[in-house]
Order: C-alpha cells, then sequence, then structure tokens
C-alpha cells in the first residue's frame, strides 16, 4: 500500500495518488481496514475498500464494498428577510438526465471545497453562480447525504442578502462547463416546488424545510 492505506493502480500516477480527496481512518474500535485500493480516478476516486468489522455478538467478519470519494463541499440559501425570499440555481445535473430525462433541475448554490475553508470558498460559489457578493454567514451543520457509498461531507450555511448585494449576473464559470440560471423566488414558493416535485435536491430540500421551520418557529414567538 501507498500513501497511507491508498493502493496505486496502473490507472493512477504518483501526482494524483498524493491528492486523496478525503484522509481516511484506518482503525476503530471495531473496525479495521485491510486494503483501499483505487479502482478509477477522474475527478473523484472510485475505491474498493477491504474492512473487518466486530459485529455486536462478538464475530469477526470481513467485507468489501465500493466507496466513492468525490471531495467534501458546501451549500448556501440566501434569505431576503425583507421580501421573503431565496436564492436557488437551475442548470443540468446529468445523473437526473440520465435517470428522469429531466434536463434543468432547480437547487442551491454549492461547491466543492478543494481543499480550502468551507465560508470562505461558499462566498465564492456565490458571487460565481447567483452574481451575489456577501461577506457574513451563518453555519448550520454538515451532513452526509449519502453515506453507504459516498464519501462527501457538506457543510450547510444560509445567509441575509438584498438585492443591493448584487453584483453581477452569476451564471457559473463557462470554462467549467457551467450554464447556471439565478431562480429568486419566496421561501414558501421554493416549499412548494419540493412538495410538487419540482426540487428533488436532497440538500436543498434540508435547506428549505430547516430555513422554512425556523421562519414559522420566530413568527409564533
Amino acid at each position: 500500500m501507498t500513501g497511507g492505506g491508498i493502493r496505486r493502480t496502473s490507472q493512477e500516477g504518483p501526482k494524483s495518488n498524493q491528492r486523496r480527496l478525503v484522509p481516511m481512518k484506518m482503525e476503530g474500535e471495531s473496525v479495521h481496514i485491510h486494503d483501499i485500493e483505487t479502482i478509477a480516478h477522474g475527478k473523484g476516486k472510485l475505491l474498493s475498500v477491504s474492512y473487518e468489522q466486530r459485529r455486536r455478538d462478538g464475530e469477526q467478519q470481513r467485507r468489501k464494498r465500493e466507496i466513492y470519494d468525490n471531495g467534501n463541499s458546501a451549500v448556501i440559501l440566501p434569505y431576503d428577510p425583507d421580501r421573503k425570499t431565496v436564492l436557488l440555481t437551475r442548470q443540468l445535473r446529468l445523473p437526473i438526465f440520465l435517470q428522469d430525462g429531466i434536463e434543468r433541475t432547480v437547487e442551491a448554490c454549492a461547491g466543492k471545497l478543494d481543499g480550502e475553508d468551507a465560508e470562505r470558498r461558499i462566498i465564492k460559489e456565490m458571487k460565481e453562480e447567483l452574481g451575489y457578493q456577501v461577506s457574513k454567514l451563518q453555519r448550520l451543520f454538515e451532513l452526509y447525504v449519502s453515506p453507504a457509498a459516498i464519501m462527501e461531507k457538506i457543510v450547510f450555511f444560509t445567509c441575509a442578502y438584498s438585492p443591493a448585494d448584487k453584483v453581477s449576473g452569476g451564471g457559473g464559470l463557462k470554462e467549467e462547463g457551467e450554464d447556471i440560471e439565478v431562480v429568486e423566488t419566496t421561501l414558501e414558493q421554493a416549499a412548494a416546488m419540493v412538495a410538487t416535485g419540482e426540487i428533488v435536491d436532497a440538500k436543498t430540500v434540508v435547506l428549505i424545510q430547516y430555513l422554512r421551520d425556523r421562519m414559522q418557529a420566530a413568527a409564533c414567538s
């Protein structure tokens, strides 16, 4: 093995082997990682992990799972308290198109950390994708969206914004293949889009429901 438990394959050169996206723990009280092999490496890494787990009945069980490590990320739902609006994006998400045939889906602004501080990174993403420049964020929580097979951990944010914060039309970076439409709608309408199935992105649903519940609780207090 190389790189703290990463076995280099013929698909992976020395430089990419050093770019492990998420640090990995090899030992736990009931789990021992025997081997991690990189099956494929592009923007992320598909890993084959052999491990041994002590079950609750005391039996040791050896298993193998495929894990996708595409790095951690951050997501934000900006909210205008005066107009009760939120900012979302509409863009192509290829897995959704391949499964459901939907060409453009609505979701919250998000981006990979690529080793950067989550707050700093999501401010940049807001400016690139939404065209708004803010400096004050509220960090909410960190969640795994699909922990059975995907290592990605997402940091969730919200922030206050107003029309005065707009600095461009947004749209993302063309050189990265982004073609993003900025969607401004009320928080209530966004919740309705979740109910009707127009919004199907899990992290976006979490943010909308969390913010809506918080606003309703504040209105009742």
